[in-house]
């Protein structure tokens, strides 16, 4: 079979020489009748590839490494890049009252003109941070330190850290009045895309503006500034239910009432300050003249208070206050009853007097008269 290896080779080459050259033919063999024989097995020759295949030692040079995909380090990136652009906002509420007229006077270069007729809050803007003296920074809000006061108490800080808020807030106390024992917090934030598509576009705990200005922070200052107000009136109305309740378990029990007309009148007084409060000093229902003005300052406040819950927890706290009136009213009635009580005890303890006077002088003249 060696015999005929040799001519099929040379035919396959000639063949493939053919291919390549259209014009080239080859003098054949007479004996070419040895091509007509029928092909067997040995005739498919296995293709082969022009690259060598690596060697067994040199494999692992070939091998695909995937990649080492960390997932902590893309959660970090992303934490990142989310954060970026992303101004901090904080709320305090640290008093009762702020004399605004003060800290305006002695803070006038960093007063912003107001936009509306609105006269109580200041806002002032600090461009230079008050821990890194010789920093400079551009006159933008996202690069300037921003402080709303109101008069009732509360303070808004925007893109002010943790540690520089003491700074801030000590300069705020040297104008207060009635301040707190332990101030209330909350936090919130604000990224700014100047390509969205809309104005505004709410988050979980942020907002995001196409554009943040002065009159946007003064929009989010009022709402945060009004909602931290509000959870300080209500924890002291709920200190005041939590009294009303403690007098009715007590009556539950002994079926007498022991408080002294003062301490009512006190509970009175408190709940109806707290109530003045919230709607004349936090002005929780006044119209905004900046949200007036433009739509989308109205649609930021909407959102914002809609967030919060303004309406909803204030009705909360009417419930809780007329729920308290009840209470006062009944009590009233009760040392009413008691001072009525007292005084027919004492006209009954006088007329009992005059009769036993008068039973005396009788005696006595009918005495004289026997004598």
């Amino acid at each position: 079979m060696g015999r005929w290896r040799s001519p099929l080779l040379f035919y396959r080459i000639v063949a493939t020489s053919k291919s390549i050259n259209p014009n080239f033919c080859p003098n054949l063999p007479l004996r070419s009748s040895v091509f007509l024989l029928p092909t067997n097995q040995f005739l498919n020759f296995r293709s082969f590839s022009a690259l060598p295949s690596p060697s067994p030692f040199y494999a692992e040079d070939f091998d695909y490494k995937t990649p080492n995909f960390d997932q902590n380090q893309y959660l970090e990136e992303s934490k990142e890049n989310e954060d970026t652009g992303k101004i901090t906002v904080k709320a305090f509420f640290l008093c009762t009252s702020v004399d605004l007229k003060s800290m305006q006077a002695e803070n006038s270069s960093n007063v912003i003109p107001p936009t509306s007729r609105s006269s109580n809050y200041i806002a002032l803007r600090f461009c230079d941070p008050p821990l890194q003296t010789g920093s400079v920074f551009e006159e933008n809000a996202s690069c300037c330190r921003y402080m709303v006061v109101f008069h009732y108490g509360s303070a808004v800080l925007f893109n002010v850290e943790d540690h520089e808020a003491e700074y801030y807030l000590q300069t705020i106390r040297r104008y207060a009045s009635g301040l707190l024992p332990e101030m209330k917090k909350d936090d919130y934030a604000i990224k700014e895309k100047p390509l969205l598509v809309d104005d505004m576009q709410g988050g979980p705990d942020y907002i995001i503006l196409k554009n943040l200005d002065i009159d946007s922070i003064r929009i989010i200052s009022s709402v945060l500034g009004q909602s931290i107000a509000l959870d300080y009136f209500v924890s002291q109305v709920d200190g005041i239910v939590e009294e009303f309740t403690d007098i009715n378990r007590g009556m539950e029990k002994s079926g007498t009432f022991t408080m002294d007309r003062k301490k009512l009148f006190q509970l009175v007084g408190k709940a109806n300050s707290n109530l003045a409060d919230v709607i004349l000093k936090v002005g929780l229902f006044e119209r905004s003249e900046i949200a007036w003005r433009d739509a989308k300052y109205a649609q930021i406040l909407d959102y914002l208070r809609e967030e919060y819950e303004v309406a909803q927890r204030f009705g909360n706290l009417d419930f809780k206050l007329k729920f308290v009136e009840h209470n006062i009213h009944f009590l009233q009635e009760v040392l009413q009853n008691r001072k009525s009580d007292l005084l027919e005890w004492c006209i009954i303890v006088l007329l009992s007097i005059e009769n036993v006077i008068a039973i005396c002088e009788i005696v006595r003249e009918s005495t004289g008269i026997a004598v």
